[in-house]
């Protein structure tokens, strides 16, 4: 079959014929043109490696990798023909299939918390999968989450928590609580004010926040010396939330979305050294492929289950692809190259490189205050503060826009195995351009260096 060549369109025809046929332009926000700058391609054609390319050919180096979610590299031959294989073998099938157990069973062998796994293709249905279950194991309602991390779910449970509530009853959401990442005062707070009402507790292990900033002696040895071995680890906010769910009776739930197949193949509950009665996984499970899974403990996951006479019944997930065969393929095989090639040890090594080179660059630019790495190595982040030493979404776009000019697109830092010497130069060449022009407008005005508007946040009530 011939490749379909894209038509030759500027910038903006792109742009408005993708308005036109999609809301905000894209399938995920993320990827709407108010998160980008105005130099950023307004749509892709193909990826390979670490690289993508837009419509007219230009090749740009990639921070993005998928919304996070490829994590070997675009395109990964071996991936993509453990898929191809799978679709030959039909997709999907009428019953239960061989490579949906092999699957299953490859993420029960990897996860020690893990005894039984359900499949879906969006992390929101696992997500919402996963309170569904806490509910009805526990008989309770209340749900608690960490305000600090911005996106557990599309479904009203969550979205109706953020500024986004148009369409969402209030009685959808009077359910969810909120609480303090890192404040285990807060998270009691709210067991004390609900007794025996909240169903689970639900966060992230860990983004730029870890769970044991200000307690861990031995950040300096990561991965190598991994939170799970610290003798003070008990200190350890996950330990505290797993402590307390247990003597309240809530379940613990990891969302692994974003660092599982990162921190470690096992998960950063196995780095942390937590067990949690459920957990959520999707980003970085396929490199890229669509694959999420809900999964825990036996005796909370049987909720869902048909086998156990007279028992009352969860309709859990029940979604026609879920167990689509060439995702799950490709998991397994992602799996196979993680462990075979020490994939983990990789992201954390160019995570580390790459922290102290732009650290570096933003000191020799004078840009210290300004310009700061934030975050562990495998889970970085840059903050662009103003002369107040407040975040600057303006900043941020200048940065984002001047490093496009160069070849870069680095909405945010994601890494994958692609990313290696070549790149890290290629990066640095880069930043050491673009912090030069940052230095430039944050002696006079930084609007005035923008090539159109500042990057808009996500989570915001209005257009």
């Amino acid at each position: 079959m011939a490749q379909l060549i894209p038509p030759s369109l500027d910038a903006a025809e792109w742009r408005a014929r993708l308005h036109k046929a999609i809301p905000g332009g894209a399938h995920t926000y993320s990827r709407g043109d108010d998160q980008f700058p105005q130099n950023a391609p307004p749509i892709l054609t193909r990826g390979k490696g670490a690289y993508v390319w837009d419509a007219d050919g230009r090749r740009f180096l990639d921070y993005g990798m998928a919304l996070r979610a490829v994590t070997l590299g675009y395109a990964d031959s071996r991936v993509n023909a453990a898929a191809a294989a799978a679709m030959d073998d039909g997709v999907n099938l009428t019953r239960a299939t061989w490579t949906e157990l092999q699957a299953a069973e490859t993420l029960i062998k990897l996860i020690p918390a893990v005894d039984m796994v359900k499949f879906a293709k969006n992390g929101s249905n696992v997500t919402t999968a996963a309170v569904k279950i806490a509910r009805a194991y526990t008989g309770r309602r209340f749900v608690c989450v960490p305000r600090q991390q911005p996106f557990f779910s599309f479904d009203d449970w969550f979205i109706g928590t953020t500024s986004l509530r148009r369409g969402i009853p209030g009685e959808h959401v009077t359910h969810t609580l909120l609480f303090d990442y890192g404040d285990a005062g807060s998270l009691k707070a709210l067991f004390d004010a609900h007794p025996g009402q909240i169903a689970a507790v639900m966060l992230e292990p860990a983004t730029a926040m870890i769970p044991c900033a200000g307690s861990c002696q031995q950040q300096a040895q990561w991965p190598q010396s991994p939170c799970a071995v610290c003798p003070n680890n008990t200190g350890n906010f996950l330990h505290q939330v797993q402590a307390m769910c247990r003597q309240g009776g809530a379940l613990f739930i990891l969302d692994e979305m974003i660092t599982g197949f990162r921190w470690h193949v096992a998960g950063a509950q196995t780095f942390f050294g937590v067990t949690p009665d459920l957990c959520t996984f999707g980003k970085g499970m396929a490199n890229g492929y669509s694959v999420a899974a809900v999964a825990g403990r036996r005796e909370v996951m049987q909720v869902g289950s048909i086998d156990n006479p007279g028992m009352e019944r969860t309709f859990l997930l029940s979604t026609t692809h879920g167990a689509e065969m060439p995702g799950l393929a490709a998991f397994i095989e992602t799996v196979r190259i993680y462990q075979a090639e020490a994939v983990t040890d990789h992201l954390w090594g160019y995570g580390k490189l790459l922290k102290s080179g732009l650290t570096e660059l933003a000191s020799r630019h004078g840009l210290s205050q300004h310009f700061v790495m934030d975050g562990p190595a495998i889970s970085l982040n840059y903050l662009t503060l103003d002369h107040d030493g407040k975040p600057s979404m303006a900043l941020r776009t200048l940065y984002a826009q001047e490093m496009i000019r160069h070849g870069v697109l680095m909405p945010w830092l994601a890494v994958s195995q692609s990313h290696g010497e070549a790149e890290l130069a290629l990066t640095l060449e880069a930043a050491d351009k673009a912090l030069a022009v940052v230095k430039q407008a944050l002696d006079s005005r930084v609007e005035d260096f923008l090539l159109g508007p500042a990057i808009k946040p996500v989570f915001r009530s209005h257009n």
